[in-house]
This record gives C-alpha cells, sequence and structure tokens, in this order.
C-alpha cells in the first residue's frame, strides 16, 4: 500500500483527499516510479469539479494528475528505462500520489530540477502539437491568446527560436515577462483586436487560443480563415469553424525528448511558481482556479 491523492465525488477541492490506495503495478512497457514531482494541470481541475464528466464520466475513485517525474523503482517488459534511472513522462493512472506509472518514459537530464521536469510534459506537448497543426514557420506572423499561461509561455519560446513572429496577449504584469521571451506583449481586454493590429501591421497568419477567453470570432477575422485558428480552451470552437485541439500523450511522439533537451540546454523555460506538499492538493487546485499562479503548480510527495 501507498499514499496518493483522490476523490470520491465531483466537486470543489476539498473532495481531493490523502487516502491509503493500493500500489500499482506496470503493464507492459510500463515503469513505475517514486514519484520526486507531480505537475497540476488546468485539466485536472476540470476533471475534479465535473467539467469533463459528459465527455469523460469517471471511475471512481480518482487520482488525478497527469505528469509526474521520479525514479523507476519498476519496470515490466518491454519497458525502455532501468530501475534506479531518474525519468518524466505521462502518468497513466494518476500521478498525485508517492507512486505512478508512466508510458513511454523520457530521461531527465541532471541541469533539470524535479519540478521542472514534471511540469513540462503537457504543457511542452500540447505547445509543440498545436503548432505543428498550425503549420507556421519561419517569416509568419502568430498571434498567441494567453501568452503568459504556461501552455502559452512553451509555444512563444518554441516559435520565437523557429523565426516566427510572435505576438502574445497578456495581463498588464505579465508584458515585460513574455517580451523578455521573444514576443510582442500587448494587452488582453477590450480593444485587443487594435492592439494586435498595431504590433502586428503586416498582419496575422496564424491564432493559437490557449485562453478560452471569447477570442475566436475577432481571431478568423484577423487571418482571414477559420481553418488559420486553433484552440485548446474554447469549447464553442465548432460555432466558429475552429479546430479544438486536443490529445493523449502519444509514446512514439519524440517531441518530450527535443523538449527536454532544449530546457536542460537553457533554451526553453519552464516558470514553476510554487510546490506543495502532496497533501495540500486541494490549495494546489484552488490556486489554480482563482489564477493566482504566475507559472506552473507542482506537488511534492
Amino acid at each position: 500500500m501507498s499514499k496518493a491523492i483522490t476523490f470520491s465525488e465531483y466537486g470543489a477541492p476539498e473532495v481531493l483527499q490523502l487516502t491509503e490506495v493500493t500500489t500499482p503495478e506496470p503493464g507492459p512497457g510500463q515503469v513505475r516510479i517514486l514519484v520526486r514531482a507531480a505537475s497540476v494541470n488546468p485539466l485536472d481541475v476540470k476533471i475534479r469539479s465535473g467539467q469533463m464528466a459528459k465527455a469523460a464520466p469517471a471511475r471512481f475513485p480518482v487520482i488525478p494528475g497527469l505528469d509526474a517525474a521520479g525514479v523507476v523503482d519498476a519496470v515490466s517488459e518491454g519497458a525502455d528505462a532501468a530501475v534506479g534511472d531518474e525519468v518524466l513522462g505521462a502518468a497513466v493512472g494518476g500521478s498525485y500520489g508517492e507512486y505512478a506509472l508512466l508510458d513511454g518514459p523520457v530521461a531527465k537530464p541532471r541541469a533539470l530540477s524535479w519540478e521542472v521536469a514534471a511540469s513540462l510534459v503537457t504543457v511542452g506537448r500540447t505547445a509543440f502539437r498545436v503548432l505543428r497543426q498550425l503549420e507556421v514557420r519561419a517569416g509568419q506572423t502568430l498571434l498567441i491568446h494567453g501568452a503568459a499561461g504556461s501552455v502559452g509561455t512553451v509555444a512563444v519560446q518554441l516559435a520565437a527560436a523557429s523565426g516566427i513572429t510572435v505576438v502574445g496577449t497578456v495581463g498588464e504584469h505579465d508584458i515585460e515577462r513574455v517580451t523578455a521571451l521573444g514576443a510582442t506583449a500587448v494587452r488582453y481586454g477590450d480593444g485587443w483586436v487594435e492592439r494586435v493590429q498595431a504590433a502586428a501591421p503586416q498582419g496575422v497568419d496564424v491564432v493559437f487560443d490557449a485562453s478560452g477567453a471569447g477570442v475566436l470570432a475577432d481571431s478568423v477575422a484577423l487571418t482571414g480563415d477559420s481553418a488559420h485558428v486553433i484552440t485548446i480552451a474554447d469549447m464553442s470552437a465548432a460555432q466558429h469553424d475552429v479546430r479544438f485541439s486536443a490529445g493523449s500523450a502519444d509514446p512514439a511522439d519524440d517531441s518530450l525528448s527535443q523538449l527536454v533537451q532544449l530546457a536542460a540546454a537553457g533554451a526553453l523555460e519552464v516558470p514553476v511558481w510554487r510546490a506543495y506538499p502532496l497533501d495540500q492538493a486541494a490549495t494546489a487546485h484552488r490556486d489554480i482556479e482563482a489564477r493566482r499562479n504566475r507559472g506552473k503548480v507542482v506537488l511534492l510527495p
């Protein structure tokens, strides 16, 4: 037996409880890790609150968590890791616990902290995936809504490093930080269209909406084609003929390995705002819901 955060009904953060669970056993191709850090993602909050109940009903009790980093302590046949390896990856069956199972683990370089390693998985893969889907290339102009968020921050850096002109909508307090990452940052809210047009007089080629702030109609108008807009956060996408990008981790996808190497080399920043002990998972969820965080929130079992 081991300890993990679970919830047995949808509800407020208080439904998250530290409980004893059966320690998971790795299946084919999987490894079990002793978790050193688990990332808290907005999707975790949506699942716990019941917002995803229609699309993906929960089978209670649920151990939340999509990402983890830790030390391999058990392997199954076909797993590409050995006991004692330091790894990170997408968790199978939850990551808010002392132990977690990983598919397709990626080696953690010594240069990466546990907190950053766990934080990189979902947000990095999401940013990488959407930029690939947009087929944006050097010389084009990309508008990122929510450029100061965890996914937006990674997308800004990946795009700017590829020779893409990046404009990002952000809160007033994030303008300086996002500008330093390589984007032209403009304030979101009323008048954002005019501010983007002033920042990008050459026009906007493609739009990545990571905010879900009701910006799709104007984004389509800016690009002139709904095919040039993708959202990961606005459930009204279909009403605007805009693609909603979602996807689970694919062990065959090597984007995480590339992201890890960039981060280890100092070419990709993944800011970690706060780390909490495992038993304070409810506090971590409240931070996400209130949008207090200025970077990733992680749990340390």
